[in-house]
């Protein structure tokens, strides 16, 4: 198969609750790349967040660690300087020199755990993903879907039962979380791909295959 000449570069996020299969997918995406459409490996970056940075990494240390006691504008804020570093660092020169960006979780998750999940209000969540973005948007976001008990079920098993600072929440956080995402989801149609994450990983990336190259082709 002919290689990909892609005009610019594209950032594709990631979205879901715990357990819901991200960063499998994103690296199943990333080799498909790599191997079916024959882009460079040093033109797929593949970050997370929080982390990706040196920054990041450390903050997001503080921030999944169970004891750690932080409150919701706190949290918003911390995330957000992750991401803003990250957005500096990694996504915005990755997409300026041409190259396939593969995000685990951005923006949308604050609108979705902080918003959502702890009730932040709309308009201070949306200065905070403002100012850590910028103008960096995503040109695909995959909602993968799942319902938090059987997600955080599938964590606590990837996890040997121990869970994160977020997982360790109520199933009612969880819940209102997953809500945000599919409003999010409702409002921005066009960029969204929502799949069922109960599906076979196969199958999932599948479909994520045909959109990701359905877009980028």
């Amino acid at each position: 198969m002919a290689a990909l000449t892609l005009s610019k570069g594209a950032l594709v996020t990631f979205e879901g609750g715990e357990g819901a299969g991200k960063s499998t997918q994103i690296g199943r995406l990333a080799e498909r790349l790599v191997g079916e459409l024959g882009l460079a490996p040093d033109r797929v970056i593949r970050v997370r967040e929080p982390g990706g940075t040196v920054l990041g990494e450390g903050i997001r240390e503080i921030l999944k660690r169970p004891e750690s006691r932080i409150g919701g504008p706190a949290e918003a804020l911390l995330f957000a300087a992750c991401r803003s570093q990250l957005v500096e660092d990694v996504i915005r020169p990755g997409i300026s020199s041409g190259k396939v960006v593969l995000c685990d979780r951005f923006a949308d998750s604050t609108v979705a755990y902080q918003g959502g999940g702890r009730g932040l209000p709309a308009a201070l969540v949306d200065s905070v993903n403002r100012l850590a973005c910028g103008e960096v948007r995503p040109d695909l976001t995959v909602l993968l879907d799942l319902d938090p008990a059987v997600g955080l079920a599938r964590a606590s098993a990837r996890d040997s039962g121990k869970a994160d600072r977020l997982e360790a929440l109520d199933l009612a956080f969880h819940r209102r979380v997953r809500d945000a995402y599919h409003a999010l989801a409702r409002s921005e149609p066009a960029r969204f791909l929502v799949l069922d994450a109960t599906r076979p990983q196969a199958e999932v990336a599948e479909a994520i295959w045909h959109e990701v190259r359905r877009r980028l082709a």
